[in-house]
This record gives C-alpha cells, sequence and structure tokens, in this order.
C-alpha cells in the first residue's frame, strides 16, 4: 500500500488528535496531516470523559484565580508559564468549540453554564449535561471532516517511531483491518494517544489505554516525565471501575460512610466533596482502616448519595449517571445510594514537552494525556483535562506544521531500511518465537505488583519490591506465545504490543515513586509523609538506558508569581 508523505502525522485519534490535526490544516493550505488511531476516533477515550470543562467565562472569576487553583491543586509542581498560558487560551478554545457545534448547557439568561467542581475556589465548569467528552470528540471530528488534507488511518497500530540522523521521520503501523506492516513517512510526529490506566488492574480507563505514545517516544530516547503521580478518582462502580463523575459531588451529592456520615468534614471541613481527588480519595483509605465503609464482593466502598438531588435535577444534569448505575448496578440514584470507591483515573505524567508541545527529539511533539507539558504537576483538578487537550492540542498542530514547512521530506531509502528491521523484530519476537509464556499471566502479575507497590499509598519497601519484580517480567515477556498467526485482525498480537508497551511505562513510573522521597499531590509516601521543597520541588525524567531500565534525572520547577505554600483546603 503506497502512502503519502505526511507533513504532520499526529498518533491518536482522541480529542488531543483531532485538535492537533484541525490546527495543522488551518496552519497552511499546503499541509498533508495525517491522523492515524488504532481504533475508529469516535471510540477514543475522551468520549467517555462526563462532567465538564474548565475556563474563566463569568464576571465573578479571572485568570489569576484561575491560575492559583490549578498551581495549588499541582502541590505547587506545575510549571507555572504553561498554566499562566493555558488559563488564557482555554477560554477562546472553548467558545471556538461551541462555534464547531458543542452543545453546552445554558443558563435561562443565555449564558454557558457553570458547576462545581473540586479545587475550583468558584463554578468555572462547563459542561454538556454529564456526556462533556462525548459531545466534545463529536464536535471536533465533525470539524476535521472539513479538511480535505486530513487524511484518516482507523483502525492502524503503530509500533515504532522511525528515526533517521536524530530526526523523526515516520512511523511503522500494522493495517489491522488489510494487514501488513507499512512505513508510513512524515516530517514530524505528535503523540495524542492518552494516558496508561491499565497499567493497573481496576481503572476507570478504557481498554485502548495501554501508554502506547509515552512507550515509543520513550524508547526513541524521549524522556518521561513526572510519571510518578498517578491520580485516584474517588468515584468509581466497586468491580468495573465504571467512573460516577465529579459532577455528582458539584452538583451537591454527597459521600457516606457507613455510619450515614459526611465523613469528610474530618478530612476536608472548608470544601467536602469538593477537594481535590488525591485527598478525598485518601481519605476514604482513612475511612477504610477505621471500619467506617461497607463491605461487598468487589471489595469495600462507600455512598454517593444523590437522593437529595431530586429526579428532575439528575436527569437534567446527570442523565448518564443515572443510566450507567441502572444498567451496571441495578440501583436508580434517585431512589438509593450508589457504591463508589476509589479508582486509578488519570496520569499527570507522560512524554516530556515544552510549552509548545515539543519534545527533545527533533519533530517528535506531544498533547494530551499522553504528554506532560507540565500544567498538571502532582495533582490534576477535575475538567482542566478537556481544555488542556483543546489549548496544547492546538499548540502541538501549530508548531509542528511550522517546523514541517521547513523540512525536506524523508528519504525513502531510510525508510525502508528501518520498516524491514522492523518487520524483521516483530517476527522474531512474535510469531518465531518458541517461548511458552502467557500474556494473561505476566498482565495478571503486572498488575498484583502495582496494586500492591504503587497504589494510593506507597512506601519504599512496596515500591522496591514492586521494582525488582520487572527484570523478571521482562524476561517472561521475552519468551511469550501467540497462538495466532494471522495478519489481518491479530488481536492477540495487538494486546502483545500493548503489553510491551505496558511495562515500559510501569517500570518508569514505579522507578520514579521510589526515587521521589516526599509525599505531593497525588504521590503520597507513608515512609515520608511531608512535602520536601528544598530537595524535590523539581520534575522527573525518566530515560531509557541501556538494557532498557530507566534512568532519573532531574528539572526544575518554573514559578513565576506564586511561592510554594502549605496546600490546605
Amino acid at each position: 500500500m503506497d502512502v503519502p508523505v505526511h507533513d504532520v502525522l499526529i498518533v491518536g485519534g482522541g480529542g488531543a488528535g483531532l485538535r492537533a490535526a484541525i490546527a495543522a490544516a488551518e496552519a497552511h493550505d499546503r499541509l498533508s496531516v495525517g491522523v492515524i488511531s488504532k481504533v475508529y476516533p469516535m471510540r477514543s477515550h475522551t468520549v467517555s470523559a462526563e462532567g465538564g470543562t474548565a475556563a474563566v467565562m463569568r464576571e465573578d472569576d479571572n485568570f489569576d484565580s484561575h491560575a492559583y487553583d490549578t498551581i495549588k491543586g499541582s502541590d505547587f509542581l506545575a510549571d507555572q508559564d504553561v498554566v499562566e498560558a493555558f488559563v488564557r487560551e482555554a477560554r477562546d478554545e472553548v467558545i471556538q468549540l461551541e462555534h464547531w457545534g458543542c452543545p453546552w448547557n445554558r443558563d435561562p439568561d443565555g449564558r454557558m453554564s457553570v458547576r462545581a467542581f473540586g479545587g475550583m475556589s468558584v463554578k468555572r465548569t462547563l459542561f454538556a449535561a454529564d456526556k462533556t467528552g462525548f459531545h466534545l470528540l463529536h464536535a471536533l471530528f465533525q470539524t476535521s471532516l472539513k479538511y480535505q488534507r486530513i487524511t484518516r488511518y482507523d483502525e492502524w497500530f503503530v509500533t515504532s517511531l522511525l528515526v533517521e540522523d536524530g530526526k523523526i521521520c515516520g512511523v511503522t503501523a500494522l493495517n489491522l483491518r488489510a494487514g501488513g506492516l507499512h512505513a508510513i513517512p512524515a516530517k514530524a510526529v505528535i503523540i495524542c494517544t492518552g494516558g496508561a490506566g491499565r497499567i493497573f488492574p481496576f481503572t476507570t480507563n478504557a481498554a485502548i489505554k495501554t501508554g502506547d505514545g509515552m512507550s515509543l517516544a520513550y524508547r526513541v530516547g524521549c524522556p518521561l516525565k513526572d510519571l510518578e503521580f498517578v491520580q485516584y478518582h474517588p468515584t468509581g462502580l466497586p468491580g468495573t471501575g465504571i467512573l460516577m463523575t465529579e459532577a455528582s459531588r458539584g452538583e451537591g451529592g454527597y459521600l457516606l460512610n457507613n455510619k450515614g456520615d459526611r465523613y469528610l468534614k474530618d478530612y476536608l471541613p472548608t470544601r467536602m466533596e469538593l477537594g481535590p481527588r488525591d485527598m478525598v480519595s485518601r481519605a476514604f483509605v482513612h475511612e477504610e482502616r477505621a471500619g467506617r465503609v461497607f463491605s461487598g464482593p468487589y471489595g469495600t466502598y462507600v455512598h454517593l448519595d444523590l437522593r437529595h438531588l431530586g429526579e428532575k435535577v439528575i436527569d437534567e444534569k446527570l442523565p448518564f449517571v443515572r443510566e450507567l448505575t441502572k444498567n451496571y448496578v441495578g440501583i436508580d440514584p434517585v431512589y438509593a445510594p450508589i457504591p463508589v470507591r476509589p479508582v486509578a483515573h488519570y496520569m499527570m505524567g507522560g512524554v516530556h514537552t515544552d510549552i509548545e508541545g515539543k519534545t527533545p527529539v527533533q519533530g517528535l511533539y506531544a498533547a494530551g494525556e499522553a504528554a506532560c507539558v507540565s500544567m498538571n504537576g502532582a495533582n490534576r483538578l477535575g475538567s482542566n483535562s478537556l481544555s488542556e487537550i483543546l489549548v496544547f492540542g492546538a499548540r502541538a498542530g501549530r508548531t509542528a506544521a511550522r517546523y514541517a514547512l521547513e523540512q525536506e521530506a524523508p528519504s525513502n531509502a531510510a525508510l525502508e531500511r528501518l520498516a524491514r528491521e522492523e518487520e524483521k523484530r516483530l517476527q522474531a519476537q512474535y510469531f518465531q518465537s518458541t517461548g511458552q509464556e502467557r500474556m494473561a499471566d505476566i498482565r495478571r502479575d503486572l498488575h498484583k505488583a502495582m496494586e500492591e507497590g504503587a497504589g494510593i499509598f506507597r512506601t519504599e519497601e512496596g515500591l522496591e519490591k514492586t521494582c525488582a519484580q520487572f527484570p523478571a517480567l521482562r524476561e517472561r515477556y521475552n519468551r511469550l506465545r501467540l497462538e495466532d498467526r494471522s495478519q489481518v485482525f491479530n488481536t492477540e498480537l495487538i494486546a502483545a504490543l500493548e503489553l510491551g508497551f505496558m511495562l515500559d511505562v510501569a517500570e518508569a513510573l514505579v522507578t520514579c515513586a521510589l526515587l521521589r522521597q516526599e509525599s505531593r499531590g497525588s504521590h503520597a509516601r507513608s515512609d515520608f509523609e511531608a512535602r520536601d521543597d528544598p530537595r524535590f520541588l523539581k520534575h522527573s525524567l525518566a530515560y531509557r538506558a541501556e538494557g532498557g531500565r530507566p534512568r532519573v534525572e532531574y528539572l526544575p520547577v518554573t514559578i513565576t508569581r506564586w511561592q510554594p505554600e502549605e496546600r490546605k483546603y
């Protein structure tokens, strides 16, 4: 199959990827833009975001307030120049999105509706009922169809980034529907593949969130930044991990322990249910240790009570919550409380980029949850993530476009050689292997190790034990046995490739967590309970060293106007 040379190739067809594609297409009318996605774009994980999108839209709000809330929420690890740019541009992006068709909820006076979200000092979260990501993704996807110069590769799986003379020159990808490995040449590549929640056994993340883009960048020398910071969402359904949106609490829902008490009064007295997610999740663990939680077939839980909101409010503003709870736990929240517990949700860390989405590898860019720009620091505030994919998706798209306009097309000879090398690697590792290891066994053991060592609370002993398991996990991975040798829709091969990506990200994450001997944001060390600014007010950078093991360096945090202070709510 012949494919054109793309000026800009985006890996990932979700919100960040589509926003980057539109920005690149708008940058110049002669640019060729490719979007490659392992699923049809409307099946990207952005579609599952529920609660809303943060932006300054009201007279009782301002950019400084949004910036300070974000920086404080990050436990002062966010780069403040990035945050200041983000809050300024978020408003324009959500207005643009409405012009593209996103149906934001409206107040009777015609203004966009806003709701409260955790860690925000005012109501600034715009929403489209509780299906905001669904409507946002639809608007971006439909807008992208206007541009004939955007070529989509739906259901293609990227196996490697191609580098020649230190510069990105394209990717290799499996055409899942037709079969075969192809080199797709590009002058610039933008990674927009989302997070890696599937390295944990209990997560809100879709099955596709396996850290593909993070690992692809890591393997060509790009560092992964701040990976140790993993956000747990306090309200997932036990068993499935399905998200009960923070909008449930933003609209006035209560969290109750088995005594019927709103227990957050003891942990976050001024914010209660609207505290930051990391703190609300840790409060659950404290209640669990005190024996004040419920027990069920899928472990312990507390109650999310919406009954006092009434059927009208629930149906108008939380219809998806009602639909999900009815379908998955047989509970109608109008009449009964919802069982919930913390669940791995979001990765603050990712591919290291600057404020424009540029990585240290020439021609490589990143945006969205796959990237770490860093505006979320040690903890992301709810509803900032959808704004982030718009702001930094657009920035990365424009920056990559400017770069590509100055570059020559990649060499065909180099592309063919690199593609042949990748084909040989795949054949030797997955189709010619005589190993007997089963993928499910390795994935189960990875999940067990991550759950035990890198959960909500961490210790040196637990992290060291988890770190020590990776050499054996990798050795077993190299002895994988695949039963399916077909070329078309070989889901077993895709799962094996994803497992390799997950091992990369998980090992780098645990290594960074072990070295960070403090508690900051979502990274809670039981053996180092205090935040330690003199030693750790800095970003971690995990590089893939010789032998595939991580090597960690550090980078100063950019502070512009807000000096670190104690984080209290």
